[in-house]
């Protein structure tokens, strides 16, 4: 399951996203997305939990939650939009 993880603090690593969700379950991967002119991470990025049922039980906990000074979104991720699609 793959989860939009929102409002996560600029200064996070990977390693410690990955480290926040281990407690749910086995993290098949954490990615954070970066400025392409910074280097920076954006705040948001995305985890894949290798179940829904781990990805439901650290969406139910984790949204919501502070961590860092910061309130956490978390959902579960979309797919990917067609190029050309027009947003409304």
């Amino acid at each position: 399951m793959k989860l939009f993880i929102g409002s996560l603090p600029y200064n996070i690593t990977e390693t410690e996203l990955t480290d926040l969700f281990s407690g749910y379950g086995n993290v098949v991967s954490a990615r954070l997305i970066m400025d392409h002119f910074t280097g920076r991470p954006k705040g948001f990025g995305f985890v894949e939990m290798a179940s829904r049922g781990e990805g439901h039980k650290a969406m139910e906990d984790l949204n919501g939650k502070e961590y860092k000074h910061r309130r956490l979104v978390c959902n579960e991720a979309q797919p990917p939009r067609k190029k050309g699609a027009r947003r409304r």
